[in-house]
């Protein structure tokens, strides 16, 4: 009997632990923090064994394959001491891929994930039996072991495909790649960006490659590293013969000669970065044959992702938004981008090597005020306090909100968009995201 151990019991070392116990491991659990006990239920229940706030190194280097958590980075002493012996390490992907002969669509990127991976299985449920998992939702291993879809949709972070060997999508989505986590990759944005690329690895030529083709990491990359998929590039600039582009306000995908043509004024989500984003999601539908009608109407009627520029409320015409899932400049960027009214902006948090240049002309052409939230807020005050008026630090929610309501005029917004991690204030950006619409909520 193969024993598995799985260092983490948060979503995807339980779903794994209850995928490996069925097809007949002999399952440990080990958790360095506390198991929440909704998880040591599920355990307790299907007679898994497990430890929470300690890891009994006797009872992990005995293992023959080990799943770690993607939250536990590859310096941990104990992460060290298993390679050393020469025991396989795995993401839940990995594993979990090997119970199933779903066609899977795998979806990574810096920014964008999310919401394409949400569109995307959108789309494909009105007429496919698709999941919807990786690192969002239910686990994939999970997953697979109550219902398995002939379909899945996964948003696959750069951590999760550290540790793939034999993972590989049908269809592989790269959305961009701008500098993020670079705190777990030496601080080598090349490692980051090879991390990315691990989704197309194992890819042959019956697979694709869908990415965004005005990003210069990206085509600089694939210039440098070719891989055997096929390629469907998308792009908001340029004419592209297979796979999507923007022209007078219309998005056109050809794949193989058929083409389907989409006019964006209906689009549900606003800004250039969802155009991309409904660029990638209908790429994908277009290769799994769903009728152009139906791409249409699902593209018109996408509530969007909780989090994500998500309008909260308009008290006394100000609108709060609650953008808290931008943990990184870029997605902070887009955000900015698509104010179109003076803005007081909420931001901070544990920085993981931010530059905050590309954020300048915005921060001076829309902010009239910044908040900041985090427990070390210099770096924001060094890069910011000479362009705006007003900046304050605080470091709970509800004062934050409270401070931006009497600085807010009629018309204006209010952003928590914090470009950088939660976990200094917070337990995770939903936690944030939450305290926020709460806090505007009893104003």
């Amino acid at each position: 009997m193969k024993r598995l151990v799985i260092l983490g019991g948060g979503e995807s070392g339980v779903g794994t632990a209850l995928l490996g116990k069925e097809k007949g491991y002999e399952v440990f659990v080990s958790d360095k923090g506390k198991i929440k006990e909704k998880y040591k239920e599920v355990l307790i229940h299907n007679e898994i064994e497990w430890e929470d706030e300690k890891h009994t190194e006797s009872k992990i280097l005995n293992a023959d394959v080990v799943m770690k958590s993607p939250g536990i980075p590859e310096k941990v002493a104990l992460v060290k001491q298993i390679r050393a012996q020469g025991i396989q390490v795995v993401s839940e992907i990995e594993f979990a891929s090997k119970f199933t002969n779903a066609t899977i669509v795998g979806i990574t990127g810096s920014n964008g994930k999310t919401t394409t991976a949400s569109l995307t299985h959108h789309i494909l449920k009105q007429e496919l039996d698709v999941g919807l998992a990786g690192n969002i939702g239910d686990s994939f291993a999970k997953q697979i072991l109550e219902k398995d879809y002939k379909n899945y949709v996964l948003e696959i972070s750069s951590f999760q495909l550290d540790d793939i060997v034999s993972f590989k999508p049908n269809i592989a989505v790269i959305t961009n790649i701008t500098p993020d986590h670079l705190d777990r990759y030496e601080y080598q944005f090349e490692n980051y960006i090879a991390s990315k690329f691990r989704i197309a690895m194992n890819q042959t030529k019956d697979d694709y490659l869908i990415y965004d083709a005005d990003d210069e990491v990206i085509t600089n990359w694939l210039a440098k590293h070719p891989v055997q998929s096929k390629m469907l590039p998308f792009s908001l600039t340029k004419p592209i013969e297979n796979g999507a582009y923007l022209e007078n306000e219309t998005i056109k995908i050809t794949i193989d000669n058929d083409q389907i043509i989409m006019p964006t004024a209906n689009l549900a989500l606003e800004g250039k970065h969802n155009v991309k984003n409904a660029m990638a999601a209908s790429t994908v539908a277009h290769l799994l044959k769903i009728r152009k009608q139906t791409i249409r109407e699902s593209l018109e009627n996408f509530q969007g992702v909780e989090h994500r520029l998500e309008s909260v409320l308009k008290i006394n015409k100000v609108q709060y938004i609650n953008d808290s899932k931008a943990t990184n400049v870029n997605a902070t960027y887009f955000a900015l981008e698509s104010m179109d009214a003076p803005t007081i902006w909420i931001v901070g948090g544990e920085d993981k090597g931010n530059n905050y240049e590309e954020l300048y002309p915005f921060v001076n052409e829309k902010v009239k005020a910044i908040i900041c939230l985090g427990v070390d807020n210099e770096k924001l005050l060094k890069n910011f306090s000479s362009m705006v008026d007003v900046i304050v630090e605080t470091q709970y929610m509800s004062e934050a909100v409270k401070i931006a309501y009497k600085i807010a005029k009629a018309g204006d917004n209010v952003l928590l968009s914090p470009a950088c991690a939660s976990f200094d204030l917070f337990e995770n950006y939903e936690d944030r995201g939450r305290q926020f619409k709460e806090a505007v909520r009893s104003l």
